[in-house]
């Protein structure tokens, strides 16, 4: 794509897109021309279509890759080609929305008791004591740690919000202890192998997949099981929707009202018409 690249880079830093973003729109763009062998400035609506059926079809890419390739041609054909006609017919695929696996308590001590490392297992107990993403988890600086307030700052998460949540008084002993015993240099309070940097998201989820066979757990469990863990336990447990929301920096309240969904206490407390029939409480039903 040679210039056209370029230009495309520039206008998604212009617009503050995510690094990873980034390189995700930029890397798709460039395999839409090569399948052609041509630039996307002598293309437009025809082709775009055909590649997407070309991935469905032939590829045999799921709903969600085939999402990420509409979102970087549209990009791509609406600013930094100013054609936006070429695209704005393409639809936007839809994609399944599974309920997301949920860990008892007794599944998430046993999970932790199975870590071996002390600097996983601390991640690991960050992520379920507070909801945090595992980038998030994984970024936090020392300076993050509010322990006069209870409160652990939250810089630059999705949509580059920042936003604090609750610091369990467990996990600031657990933290301390942390401290004490591998004493992590500079700023990062996970450090990687270059103290420089934080650790990796991907070295996580490897020791979470040991513990998680080590632990006996049969369930499909990832960073991610922990925060949604994290959700519903707490709404389990009677704390507000809002609040949950709040906690785990969703934009919209739909977002986190999956969790009523997979919440047992709250399937279990729902009255099923049939036990109104012939009670007061059943005179609404007519």
């Amino acid at each position: 794509m040679g210039e056209l690249k370029d230009k495309m880079a520039a206008d998604l830093e212009l617009r503050c897109y995510r690094p990873d973003t980034v390189k995700m729109y930029l890397r798709l763009s460039e395999r839409f021309a090569e399948h052609y062998m041509r630039s996307p400035a002598e293309m437009g609506e025809e082709e775009v279509r055909s590649y997407l059926l070309h991935l469905l079809r032939d590829k045999k890419a799921g709903p969600s890759v085939v999402k990420m390739n509409v979102a970087a041609l549209k990009f791509l054909y609406t600013h930094t080609l100013n054609r936006p006609e070429e695209v704005v017919r393409i639809p936007w695929p839809q994609t399944p929305k599974p309920l997301p696996d949920i860990l008892s308590g007794t599944e998430v001590s046993c999970l932790l008791e199975n870590v071996r490392s002390i600097k996983h297992r601390m991640i690991m107990m960050t992520a379920y004591g507070t909801g945090l993403r595992v980038n998030e988890t994984c970024s936090l600086k020392v300076g993050d740690i509010d322990s006069k307030r209870m409160l652990i700052h939250v810089r630059d998460g999705k949509r580059g919000r920042d936003r604090y949540v609750m610091l369990p008084k467990l996990l600031l002993s657990c933290l301390r202890e942390y401290w004490k015993s591998v004493k992590p240099p500079g700023e990062w309070l996970f450090p990687g192998r270059d103290p420089d940097s934080h650790i990796g998201a991907d070295a996580v989820r490897d020791a979470m997949r040991k513990a998680t066979k080590d632990a006996g757990i049969t369930k499909r469990v990832t960073p991610h099981v922990m925060r949604h863990s994290f959700a519903t336990h707490l709404l389990e447990s009677g704390a507000d929707i809002r609040t949950i929301q709040v906690l785990l920096g969703h934009g919209s309240i739909r977002t986190t009202e999956r969790y009523v969904k997979v919440s047992r206490a709250h399937v279990g407390r729902t009255k099923s018409p049939l036990d109104l029939l012939g009670t007061k409480k059943g005179k609404v039903l007519g």
